[in-house]
């Protein structure tokens, strides 16, 4: 996928981008650029897929809630932590905003505020061409997919295929954050990967 429209966007909305063929590549690229300092990331199927979980936490401080222990204390930590680490759910191609979906708020919050960079990744699978199939990409497939491989009991997970715009009090699409441009008060880095990276 050629990202030059959308890296465009971005652009003229105040982030930074960096275009990477592969995710070798950002990842090698974020190990260099994030070193010795202390990180937090949101759960993401993304970084995952990039081994950024370990590659990082390996020369630097990570907190993430994904491993044993304290989960509410480790997203405490994450947000008081110097980067930040977390996937896009969505980006517009011809707008460049970016869109996510969260059910606890810790991912969303510390993409608004408190650290001194937020890099967000994201492979060419989350490019939708305008905001409105963006949104519908995070409600009919983030979110049901990622109900599922979290064991949530709600009608997307028990089926993997849409919104059901439901009540579960395992709901995971809670709160919703575009980002229309970037940030005041930090720096913001968006890493854009041509594979597909997450859901």
């Amino acid at each position: 996928m050629a990202f030059e429209i959308l890296k465009q966007h971005l652009e003229e909305n105040g982030f930074t981008v960096s275009v990477f063929e592969t995710g070798a590549e950002a990842a090698a690229y974020l190990n260099r650029e994030i070193d010795g300092t202390t990180v937090g990331c949101g759960g993401s199927m993304t970084l995952k897929d990039l081994g950024l979980y370990d590659s990082l936490a390996a020369h630097n401080t990570l907190y993430y809630h994904g491993v044993s222990g304290d989960p509410a204390g480790t997203m405490k930590n994450a947000m008081t932590a110097d980067v930040y680490l977390l996937s896009a759910n969505a980006i517009a191609e011809n707008t460049g905003e970016i869109l996510n979906i969260d059910g606890n708020g810790n991912r969303v919050a510390s993409s608004l505020y408190g650290h001194r960079k937020v890099y967000l990744v994201a492979g060419c699978n989350k490019v939708s061409p305008d905001f409105d199939s963006a949104l519908w990409r995070l409600r009919n497939v983030v979110a049901p997919k990622n109900a599922r491989r979290l064991g949530r009991k709600t009608p997307c997970a028990a089926k993997a295929d849409r919104c059901y715009n439901c009540s579960s009090p395992q709901r995971i699409c809670r709160g919703l954050v575009v980002l229309y441009k970037k940030m005041n008060l930090m720096e913001m880095e968006v890493v854009l990967v041509n594979e597909t990276l997450g859901y």
